[in-house]
């Protein structure tokens, strides 16, 4: 690489812009709305501290890292936690420890790394599975896949719909939706389960909850936010949020009813939505990371992403150094209680962006592990 530049995503140029969108185009494992200029753009009109770190060659852009610096020169993912996808978007090879000290950047943290060019190998730790629906020969033939698949799941699926039918009424999807009442039951409905499971709450902080409510507001263009909603004679029962870009969806936000739980609204929501999604002109329904009970059975396609740290190459990196070595020590004692808490750590301190928050983060984090730690005990 012959320069680098690291600017603030509003002050990326056109023609930076429109080379970071066909980098990404090119190939397929980028096709996410995560991993363009458009996702950087839109956390960086919530957060000041927004940057992308740019590689030229003979001045043309080849390659696109946006993140948050922390202390000591460690970079983030951009919009950390909400990106569960992240990636060096490049069409050059390089090393990834040589690239990161040419940025001027200490280390990389990652959670969900994409890398279709082994950028980081050495790096990843840990891989995560993704689940992902792929309609690549329409709804019909996907959603015959998954009866094959789990025939006994798909009636239950016909009894619940059956006791829905006859207890509260018809179900129907609404899609788009844009009411904001509906916005903001879903946006309660999150808050209250992670307060309730122990979790950070994440739209919490302003930042979060002013870059959905602007992507909610956004109904034009390739790059926007979708809301989907199932009903009940009219009322909200599940749904989620997310943004989209072109036919790639990738919702942030599921949310029930909780006093629907005995009907397992969520579940017949899925359904719903992949029989829509042509219509919706959506070919691909990205799930992303975790809550593998709900996600696993609707997802033929699961891809695999990288957790861990790509420390700079040199002096760069030393001060990182120090701190990796003391998280895989507790590591090789701890296992996966360590991973835990480090994910934990990292969240509270992606999201709350004032000492203030972050102390209340860590203390409401000691307390739920003790609220849960209690209600073991007892039983």
């Amino acid at each position: 690489m012959s320069a680098t530049q690291t600017l603030h995503p509003a002050d990326l140029s056109s023609d930076d812009i429109a080379t970071w969108r066909a980098i990404a185009a090119a190939d397929p494992a980028f096709a996410s709305p995560l991993l363009g200029p458009d996702f950087a753009r839109a956390v960086g009109a919530v957060r000041p501290d927004a940057r992308v770190a740019i590689w030229r060659q003979d001045g043309e852009a080849v390659g696109f890292l946006p993140h948050h610096l922390k202390t000591g020169g460690l970079a983030r993912p951009i919009g950390a936690p909400l990106s569960d996808y992240h990636a060096l978007v490049s069409r050059e090879s390089m090393a990834a420890g040589e690239a990161l000290a040419q940025a001027g950047l200490g280390a990389f943290r990652f959670t969900g790394l994409i890398d279709p060019q082994s950028l980081f190998d050495g790096a990843v730790r840990a891989d995560r599975t993704a689940y992902v629906i792929e309609l690549d020969q329409g709804a019909d033939v996907y959603l015959e896949a998954l009866r094959a698949q789990s025939p006994k799941r798909f009636k239950n699926y016909r009894r619940l719909q059956s006791k829905i039918a006859r207890e509260l009424g018809e179900l129907t999807l609404s899609a788009p939706d844009q009411d904001r009442a509906a916005f903001d039951q879903l946006i309660a409905w999150k808050r209250e389960q992670l307060q309730r499971t122990g979790a950070h709450d994440f739209l919490a902080p302003a930042w979060t909850r002013q870059l959905m409510d602007t992507l909610f507001a956004n109904t034009e263009g390739d790059f926007r936010g979708l809301m989907i909603t199932l009903r009940v004679e009219g009322r909200v029962v599940a749904g989620h949020f997310g943004v989209r870009l072109g036919d790639v969806y990738h919702p942030w936000i599921a949310a029930t009813d909780p006093e629907l739980g005995a009907y397992s609204v969520g579940q017949l929501f899925l359904l719903q939505v992949i029989a829509a999604m042509p219509d919706l002109g959506l070919r691909t329904y990205d799930l992303g990371p975790g809550h593998d009970h709900y996600k696993a059975p609707y997802a033929l396609t699961h891809r695999q992403i990288g957790d861990g740290t790509a420390l700079a190459a040199g002096a760069a990196g030393w001060r990182s150094r120090l701190g990796e070595g003391a998280w895989r020590l507790a590591g090789a004692g701890c296992g996966p209680i360590a991973l835990r808490v480090r994910r934990r750590f990292e969240t509270i301190s992606d999201v709350e962006l004032t000492l203030g928050g972050r102390v209340r983060g860590l203390a409401n984090a000691v307390a739920s592990k003790a609220r849960r730690t209690g209600v073991e005990i007892e039983g």
